[in-house]
Parts: structure tokens; C-alpha cells; sequence
């Protein structure tokens, strides 16, 4: 994973972008500069800390319709709307859809600078937990089906007599099963289980 924060920027005015790009730079971000949004869906990937800071009216498509398309790639990198116009509606919109912020122009280098620390940070946070939630899942696939219909019922609080009765299983069979899903889970108590265990989905999810 890429640990320096990346920033795309994508405004059809190749001067803002040049003086945007400058700020960022200076602040320690990686840049990529898009004069045409279509260009930039399509460079929608990274698997780093990220954000889109997009200018809201431009000729090729608007702003939002810019958002529609990203999401549907799948892309899930945060996006911060630039506008010259103070439009609320569109804003509301915007936000409604997932955008982090809506920055009306001229803003302060502050102002701006706040609002995609506060974005890369939370695709930060949303990486490391989509991280952890790969890592549990895998870890669990380890499990035989035995082994995870006891470790389920371990996470439920069940005590192993319980577990024993719940399954038709010998108590001792039990204690191995348990014993051995602490292992394959590298995990060291029954807490530690049952966190792992709230990371994955109900079962029979997708």
C-alpha cells in the first residue's frame, strides 16, 4: 500500500490546477492533475490514502454526474467539490451522495488543506478496516465447518457443556475444537474471538 497521501485534482482551468497542485506539494501530498474528468475515471485507483478534489461545473459533465461515475467503478476514494457559486441545493446533493465537503471559492489554503487532511485521513481509516476485515477473513477460512460452528457459538458466550448439548458432541471433542480454533485464529482469548468474529459478515451474507 502506498503510504504517501495521494491527491487528485481535476478542475477544466489548467492555472487553478497548477496553483492547487503547488499548495498540495508543498504540504507533503502526492498530485494528479486532470483538466478533463473523463480522463480521470478512468485513472480512479489507488490503494493509498486519497482524495478527489473536483471542481463542480465543468463543460465535459458536472461535478456530480464526475461523482456518479467514479462510484460506480467502484472507486471509493473520497471526494471534496470546489464551486465559484454558492449552491446550496447542488451542495446538499453532493453530500447526500457521499462527498466529504463542498468548498465554496475563493477559500483560504487553510481552509482547504483542513478539509483533505479530514478526507484522506477518513479513507485512511476505511482502508485499514477494509484490512482488517480481509485479514479476519481469511483467518477464519482456516476454520473447518465444525470448527466454526463452534467458534460461533464460542463468540455467543456459549460455555462448552452448552456447546456440547448444542452440537451432539463429546465435551472433550469440544475442548479440542476450541483449542484448536484459538490457534488457526491466532487469537488469545475468547475476547480477542469475539472481535474477530463481529469483523465478518452474518452468515449467509455475500
Amino acid at each position: 500500500m502506498h503510504e504517501i497521501p495521494k491527491v487528485f485534482l481535476v478542475d477544466d482551468d489548467p492555472q487553478l490546477l497548477r496553483g492547487l497542485s503547488r499548495i498540495f506539494m508543498q504540504s507533503g501530498y502526492s498530485v494528479e492533475c486532470f483538466v478533463s474528468p473523463l480522463d480521470a475515471i478512468e485513472r480512479a485507483s489507488y490503494d493509498g490514502p486519497a482524495c478527489f478534489v473536483v471542481d463542480l461545473n465543468m463543460p465535459q459533465m458536472s461535478g456530480l454526474e464526475f461523482q456518479e461515475a467514479v462510484l460506480k467503478t467502484g472507486c471509493r476514494i473520497p471526494l471534496l467539490f470546489l464551486s465559484g457559486e454558492g449552491d446550496i441545493p447542488t451542495a446538499v446533493k453532493a453530500l447526500q451522495r457521499g462527498a466529504l465537503d463542498f468548498l465554496v471559492k475563493p477559500l483560504s489554503s487553510e481552509r482547504l488543506l483542513g478539509a483533505v487532511a479530514e478526507a484522506v485521513d477518513a479513507h485512511r481509516k476505511a482502508l485499514a478496516g477494509r484490512l482488517e476485515w480481509q485479514e479476519s477473513q481469511e483467518r477464519f477460512q482456516r476454520l473447518s465447518p465444525r470448527e466454526r460452528q463452534v467458534a460461533q457459538l464460542v463468540a455467543r458466550g456459549l460455555l462448552n457443556k452448552q456447546i456440547s448439548f448444542e452440537l451432539g458432541l463429546a465435551e472433550r471433542t469440544v475442548k479440542l475444537h476450541r483449542a484448536r480454533i484459538m490457534t488457526k485464529l491466532e487469537v488469545g482469548s475468547v475476547a480477542d474471538l469475539v472481535r474477530l468474529m463481529e469483523r465478518l459478515p452474518p452468515a449467509g451474507a455475500a
